[in-house]
């Protein structure tokens, strides 16, 4: 019988890890556990040795390795996002046993305003039938673990005002990615019917 030669280091995929990808706001990062995506680390302010720092300490029982395919095609997908594409990702398979049940409830309703349009925090709680809840959604969106695949950048404050943004950067970083994707931070999406 003969001997497989072994895959190069670089070309092994692991069916769990994480890896860095280059974007138009800086290095970013990736994790993924089988099929599902667990984790998406937004670019620190001091660059890539930062920013895999971050994803060390988030995720400590992943290494970091090659991507697979798949998880290749889903990095692809959030750079071109960062330079402009109009592309709601909302096919990306997430780990959302991860999160609280509310966490999740209120990532698959940002997940359904498309790219260029912006919600309120308000907005967000009444269509979660949670009228009085837009501190909970804010504080949801801040433990997002999958921005911008759940696009927690397109939710803000009353009367225009940005809101809170956890990422590198913060306020500022939000307002540049909803000026990539060509919102207006005074529009707000208006209400809109759940998908079936």
């Amino acid at each position: 019988m003969p001997v497989q030669a072994p895959t190069p280091l670089g070309e092994q995929h692991a069916a769990s890890g994480y890896a860095l990808f280059p974007t138009a706001i800086g290095h970013c990062g990736i994790a993924w556990q089988g099929e599902l995506l667990v984790g998406v680390q937004l670019p620190e302010d001091t660059g890539e040795a930062q920013t895999r720092a971050r994803m060390q300490r988030r995720f400590p029982q992943l290494a970091e390795c090659a991507m697979p395919p798949q998880v290749a095609a889903w990095a692809a997908r959030v750079a071109a996002t960062l330079q402009g594409a109009h592309d709601d990702l909302c096919d990306v398979p997430l780990a959302l046993d991860t999160v609280p049940p509310f966490n999740a409830r209120v990532y698959a309703l940002a997940r359904r305003i498309p790219p260029g349009k912006t919600m309120t925090y308000g907005e967000m709680a009444a269509q979660l039938g949670e009228p009085g809840a837009a501190r909970a959604v804010g504080q949801a969106l801040g433990h997002n673990p999958f921005a911008p695949v759940v696009p927690c950048h397109r939710i803000l404050a009353a009367n225009g005002k940005t809101g809170g943004f956890s990422a590198g950067g913060g306020a500022a970083t939000k307002m540049r990615m909803l000026d990539i994707e060509g919102a207006l931070a005074h529009e707000t999406l208006a209400l809109f019917a759940p998908r079936d």
